[in-house]
């Protein structure tokens, strides 16, 4: 770790604030002075989430040695494979890349080598590893974070929030290089190469089959036409919140849907009548909102909903020393090992190896207990070379002497 200094704030861009591409000659300008840049490519990018639908960048910032800090607009330039293959031969730094990297995808920019200094962090065992604190930790600089919740689809953006962005990826290669000492120093460099090629590996998430089961406070949803207009109402909100592109907590809160669903509504007057219907944009669509309702009334009851979907993995832990106290015991075994090996480590329990997979191989373990085998059926769940090389025969050992143990 590095030793406690002096902080100072970090106020303004050593070049001042860019100006922010917005059209083909900007950006054939930012590409030439990128390719003849050196070195790491520190990488940034700002979305509107909470306010507008979908997850797209609204601002890219990128800064490199020889080349300097670049503010990109991607409605502008929709556009970045071109600055992609100026940079493609580098690596790029990212902080918490899992966050950023869909969207850049999204406008052509996809990284090769990767270095993440939020998971640096997290490998080398830093209790906090937001980047404003990592920076101050590690820097001694103070970085402001006043516009991280911003609405980054403003147009014009304000020269507050653009300072605060291009201070963002101000002194990354700086951090990304000090972090990547300490990794070499602590023997973690290896690890933390092979996490970052999992984050640059791991592909797409799957569109889950039924989103609107994820409203939160459909737990108090107790009957499946209630669900029905749980669904309803989600569908129509979600359909309503893209043609508009606003965030669909925007158009309608989930508090709404479901207090609706537990009232029922049969009139606008009942629905105008449910607190959470107040707002301006839910008022704008009452009669969608009471079209929805009495749709999820009338359905067939073989169109009803189920109360629950099962998943493909194990049911919640809290349920397995009831449904199979064996598993639940190894579960817990596995569980200890872990956290005694992370904090061996100095890393969270997650990241030493993921709780999914302890969770997947616990529950249905191989039938034949050996290191080899649980090696095999953690690689299979995901688990990275070095994660197995610590984790797999402590764990082999410990499921083979339950099994042992319970055996007759």
């Amino acid at each position: 770790m590095t030793e406690e200094r002096t902080v100072e704030p970090l106020l303004e861009p050593r070049e001042g604030i860019p100006p922010v591409v917005a059209d083909a000659a900007g950006l054939d300008e930012v590409v030439a002075r990128f390719a003849a840049g050196t070195g790491p490519v520190a990488v940034d990018a700002e979305r509107a989430s909470g306010y507008r639908y979908g997850n797209r960048a609204y601002l890219v910032q990128l800064r490199r040695a020889g080349a300097g800090t670049a503010l990109i607009d991607p409605i502008g330039c929709p556009d970045l494979s071109a600055l992609d293959q100026a940079v493609a031969e580098a690596e790029i730094v990212l902080h918490a890349a899992s966050q950023d990297l869909p969207c850049l995808m999204e406008v052509g920019f996809k990284p090769r080598e990767m270095f993440d200094t939020e998971l640096a962090g997290r490998l080398l065992g830093y209790e906090r590893v937001g980047l404003g604190t990592m920076v101050e930790t590690v820097l001694g600089l103070r970085l402001e974070k006043g516009h991280s919740a911003a609405d980054w689809s403003t147009r014009p953006l304000p020269e507050d929030w653009l300072r605060y962005a291009a201070l963002d990826v101000e002194v990354l290669v700086e951090l990304r290089d000090v972090l990547h000492g300490e990794l070499a120093d602590s023997g973690k460099l290896e690890w933390a190469r092979e996490e970052f090629a999992a984050v640059l590996g791991t592909p797409p998430p799957v569109p889950r089959s039924d989103p609107w089961r994820r409203t939160s406070g459909i737990h108090k949803v107790r009957n499946v036409r209630a669900l029905a207009i749980v669904r309803e109402l989600w569908t129509m909100r979600d359909q309503l919140a893209r043609e508009a592109d606003l965030a669909p907590g925007r158009v309608l809160p989930d508090s709404a849907i479901v207090a609706a669903a537990l009232e029922g509504p049969r009139t606008k007057k009942a629905l105008t009548e449910i607190s959470a219907f107040t707002g301006r944009s839910a008022r704008r669509h009452m009669n969608d909102w009471l079209a929805a309702v009495a749709r999820a009334r009338n359905l067939p009851d073989h169109q009803l909903p189920q109360p629950s979907t099962p998943g493909d993995g194990p049911p919640p832990p809290n349920r397995w020393a009831d449904r199979d106290p064996a598993a639940a015991k190894r579960l817990a075994e596995a569980r200890a090992l872990v956290a005694a090996l992370a904090d061996e480590h100095h890393m969270p329990t997650e990241n030493l190896l993921q709780p999914d997979a302890v969770r997947r191989l616990t529950w249905e373990p191989p039938a034949e207990i050996t290191d080899e085998s649980v090696t095999a059926r953690l690689r299979e769940l995901g688990a990275r070379e070095w994660q197995l090389s610590l984790a797999a025969h402590p764990i082999a050992k410990a499921l083979a002497r339950l099994e042992v143990r319970g055996g007759p």
